[in-house]
């Protein structure tokens, strides 16, 4: 399980970024992303590449500190975690 957590707003190419999660992804790497919050505690992020992770099959969606453990725990369980996020009322960007 790999988690990153980042805005997505790559200052670098796009298509070599999204090209390394997929290279993880086939290796069998269950990559979840967590988008960035910002000092409101509100999503901050790139609306496409947030897209583009859920398109590869990474679950993308922000997460705060409190819900992560839970997050975390419905990962190793290999619980679908767009279902798990749903269940949360956080909205899945991809």
């Amino acid at each position: 399980i790999m988690v990153l957590i980042s805005d997505l707003i790559e200052g670098g190419s796009n298509a070599t970024m999204l090209a390394r999660a997929q290279e993880l992804i086939a290796r069998g790497v269950k990559l979840v992303v967590l988008l960035a919050l910002d000092d409101r505690g509100a999503p901050c992020f790139d609306p496409q590449n947030a897209a583009a992770f859920g398109a590869l099959g990474a679950p993308t969606f922000a997460c705060t500190p409190d819900a992560f453990p839970e997050l975390m725990a419905a990962a190793i369980r290999n619980q679908d975690l767009r279902q798990w996020a749903a269940a949360q009322g956080i909205a899945v960007k991809g």
